[in-house]
């Protein structure tokens, strides 16, 4: 099955400036991330970024390189300028892997991409059990809940399920969200039209608005572990010690 990665890479982060092109044991970080996608069968990968310094460091690992606008305020929004710029067909099969998530499974990017193909939803994604109730009550971990079909119901960054009595907490229903997509190309330029609903809005989770205009997200358990996303300097402390 052919499907391509984009992986949007944009170098200003509040928290942690520049950190796709920090070190990781000889490697910028957003490299161990291209190699990945790489690694996981795509026909084509494509890293989308907006500053010159992300596109020289990666002209030297050879990687495929989009220049975007440095005004996009998503990355499925860059994602679409190099959809558009590319003329990616419609019905190309797009994964969307962050950049700062140097520690991706190549099994899992491959994943979320046969999810889409073989289901009848326009998105698919991946979740993995939270690891105690101190991430269940993380309003910084995403939480999902799906049916038994695989269909998302909502997102949240509040604790859902939400147990009415405390010794009804059972973790085995409570899932945190992977940030990665697959979608086909022609669903990008859909979204792109459809206007932010209130609940993406105040959870600040643009996922929410594809459920609120009636479309369905494919959800499934992430095949292998997905390790640590990279947004502060205690993150990348804790990727260095893993990738060791």
């Amino acid at each position: 099955m052919d499907f391509s990665v984009i992986i949007p890479a944009r170098y200003a982060s509040s928290r942690l400036p520049g950190k796709l092109i920090k070190d990781i044991h000889g490697k910028p970080l957003i490299q161990h991330t291209y190699e990945n996608a790489i690694n996981s069968g795509a026909s084509n990968v494509i890293i989308a970024t907006d500053d010159k310094r992300i596109e020289q460091l990666a002209n030297n690992f050879c990687a495929n390189t989009c220049m975007t606008s440095s005004k996009h305020n998503s990355g499925t929004s860059r994602i679409a300028q190099v959809i558009q710029e590319l003329e990616i067909d419609d019905d190309e099969i797009i994964v969307n892997v962050q950049g700062d998530e140097p520690m991706l499974s190549p099994n899992v990017i491959e994943q979320v991409a046969n999810n889409l193909s073989s289901s009848n939803m326009q998105m698919s994604t991946l979740c993995e059990k939270v690891a105690g109730k101190s991430q269940y009550l993380d309003p910084n971990c995403v939480k999902v809940v799906f049916d038994r079909f695989g269909k998302a119901l909502y997102f949240s960054r509040s604790p859902i399920p939400a147990f009415r009595e405390p010794e009804d907490f059972d973790i085995d229903l409570c899932f945190k969200h992977i940030g990665i997509y697959a979608y086909r190309a022609g669903f990008i330029k859909k979204y792109l039209n459809m206007d932010s609903s209130r609940y993406e809005q105040v959870e600040r989770l643009e996922q929410l608005t594809v459920l609120n205009e009636g479309f369905d997200i494919h959800i499934d358990t992430a095949c292998a572990p997905t390790g640590y996303g990279v947004d502060t300097q205690d993150d990348l402390d804790k990727v260095r010690e893993a990738l060791k």
